[in-house]
């Protein structure tokens, strides 16, 4: 590698982008602060100029923001690596993961984790999004197997195709299974919304 090149990515580890290919989970430098992208929409109006509206998160502060682009504006997409961690545990300071391979241990905070937080089960395995060493973002399995332990018992002549009934799951999430799902059931769910996918196998 030239020492130009080594200079360069240190200066500026951002790309631009045109803001209709940022997607979900992207990082974006604004400003010299980075945000995290919660929605990415774009947007065709029947007149008038397509655009991408984008919902992000301030790393640092946990602040959304709303922000709308031309599709073919530009915007810094910061360079992130992504990394499978094993979750270890929560303190007062926040989540704490291992590297697998490095056993290199990484804190992120609880704004980072957000609604995730309910879902992280002792030596699971997640993605991190590492900025400069530093954890911005955090990517779970998209399923989880939890146990039901509070609904509504099952009441007889229900039938399978009634609707969902709310539910608490083990880790406190409420979510809505079906009629025949009863307390101590282990079920799967989604993990980006806590929604029912089946019942576990095990």
């Amino acid at each position: 590698m030239s020492g130009l090149a080594e200079g360069q990515k240190f200066r500026k580890t951002a790309l631009k982008v045109i803001a209709s290919s940022i997607r979900k989970g992207n990082i974006i430098e604004q400003d010299g602060r980075l945000y995290v992208v919660l929605t990415a929409e774009n947007i065709h109006p029947g007149k008038g100029t397509p655009v991408s509206q984008i919902e992000m998160r301030r790393i640092g502060d946990g602040v959304k923001i709303s922000e709308r682009y031309k599709t073919t504006d530009q915007v810094e997409k910061a360079t992130v690596e992504d990394h499978n961690f094993n979750y270890l545990y929560e303190d007062a300071d926040g989540f704490h993961f291992m590297n697998a391979e490095t056993y290199d241990q990484v804190q992120v905070s609880k704004e980072i984790v957000g609604s995730s937080a309910p879902y992280l089960q002792e030596n699971m395995t997640v993605k991190l999004s590492l900025h400069d060493m530093n954890p911005v973002a955090i990517q779970l399995p998209q399923r989880a197997t939890l146990e039901v332990v509070e609904t509504e018992p099952v009441t007889k002549g229900q039938t399978a195709s009634s609707s969902y009934k709310p539910a608490i799951l083990s880790n406190g999430v409420r979510t809505a299974v079906p009629p025949h799902v009863g307390t101590g059931t282990r079920i799967v769910v989604m993990t980006e919304d806590g929604s029912y996918v089946e019942r576990a196998k095990d």
